[in-house]
C-alpha cells in the first residue's frame, strides 16, 4: 500500500493580514521540532519533493539528506498584491477574486488555475518515487484534491494548516485519507498566507 505525506511548511515570520505567496519569506522559528515529529511518522526510506522557497526548503533538508526541489511547487504568485495588507487592496479586486477564486488573476500575478496546472505537471513528473511533498497550502490542496478525486470547488476546504500535514494512502484502487491529518508543532490554521 502506497502512502503519501503532504506537508505544509511551519509558521512564517509574516504578520497576520499580509498577502504573500511566491515571496520567499522566512520561518518564524527553526523547524527542528516539526521535523522531529514528522520523522517519527515516516518510513525509513522515502523520496521527498519540495518547493525551493526557504520556508519549505529548510524543513525538507532536515527531513531528507538529498531532497528534490521543483519550482512548480511554489505558492501562487499574487503579483502586485505580494506583501501588501489585504485590507489595503482594492475592494473591487477582492470581490472579483471571491466571485472567481480559480480564474481571477491579481494584477501582475497568476490565477489559482495557473498554479494548479504547474503543480499538476510537477506531480505527474515526480509521483512514482515520492512519498513526501513539502510545499504550501495552495499546491498541497491541489495535489490532495486531485488524488482524492474531489471537485475543484471542494479543494479549498481541505484542511492543511501551517506546520501540519495530511497523510494519504493508496489501496490499489484509489487514494484515501488515513485520518492522520496532523496540525504539528506550532501549526497556525489562519488564512492570508501560503
Amino acid at each position: 500500500m502506497k502512502r503519501l505525506w503532504l506537508v505544509r511548511h511551519p509558521q512564517v515570520a509574516v504578520p497576520p493580514g499580509i498577502c504573500y505567496g511566491r515571496t520567499d519569506v522566512a520561518l518564524a522559528a527553526a523547524p527542528d521540532a516539526m521535523a522531529a515529529a514528522l520523522r517519527a511518522c515516516l518510513p525509513g526510506n522515502f523520496g521527498l519533493l519540495s518547493s525551493p522557497l526557504r520556508r519549505c526548503a529548510e524543513l525538507a533538508r532536515l527531513l531528507h539528506p538529498a531532497p528534490r526541489f521543483d519550482a512548480r511547487l511554489q505558492e501562487i504568485d499574487f503579483g502586485d498584491w505580494e506583501m501588501q495588507r489585504y485590507d489595503a487592496l482594492p475592494r473591487a479586486d477582492i470581490d472579483r477574486w471571491a466571485a472567481d477564486v480559480w480564474g481571477f488573476r491579481p494584477p501582475g500575478g497568476e490565477s489559482a488555475d495557473d498554479m494548479a496546472r504547474r503543480v499538476d505537471a510537477a506531480w505527474a513528473e515526480h509521483r512514482h518515487d515520492i512519498q513526501v511533498v513539502v510545499a504550501h497550502g495552495g499546491p498541497l490542496k491541489v495535489i490532495a484534491g486531485r488524488l482524492l478525486d474531489l471537485p475543484q470547488a471542494a479543494w479549498l476546504d481541505i484542511r492543511c494548516p501551517q506546520g501540519g500535514w495530511i497523510e494519504l494512502r493508496h489501496d490499489g484502487l484509489r487514494w484515501q485519507r488515513t485520518g492522520q491529518e496532523v496540525d504539528g508543532p506550532g501549526a497556525r490554521p489562519g488564512v492570508g498566507g501560503a
